[in-house]
């Protein structure tokens, strides 16, 4: 689909790309007081969402992130940015949400890592 949208020169918008808070650091120890999980009016994730198996995930995912310098928030906002080889971009932007300044500015850092190896790109795939 992106190889089309691209010919056709449309961009796509990645619609929450750090999985509503998911792929940040706030759930790497457990589900805090005031997340969204807890929020029982908040109908896309709910802490049945954060199972034994998808925190494994988070957490192997954070650990690639570490070891490339950068935050998991920052990880998964360069792989939905990546730079590829193929020349299939088409994702032209994605959207963040921020409840302080300090986290745009952490995500916008991002830009400052897009380029993935191999390796860690068959790790992320393999990883979900």
């Amino acid at each position: 689909m992106q190889e089309t949208l691209t010919e056709a020169g449309i961009g796509i918008i990645a619609f929450k790309p750090l999985y509503q808070g998911l792929l940040t650091e706030k759930y790497l120890h457990g589900i805090p007081e005031d997340s969204r999980m807890r929020d029982p009016h908040y109908a896309t994730l709910h802490d049945d969402s954060l199972t034994k198996k998808r925190l494994e995930q988070v957490q192997a995912l954070n650990d690639l992130a570490q070891s490339r310098g950068q935050s998991l928030a920052q990880m998964a906002l360069a792989w939905v940015l990546r730079e590829r080889d193929d020349k299939v971009q088409g994702i032209t932007s994605a959207l963040i949400g921020a409840s302080r300044p300090q986290q745009i500015i952490e995500n916008v850092a991002a830009l400052e890592h897009l380029k993935f190896t191999d390796e860690e790109l068959i790790k992320i795939e393999k990883l979900l």
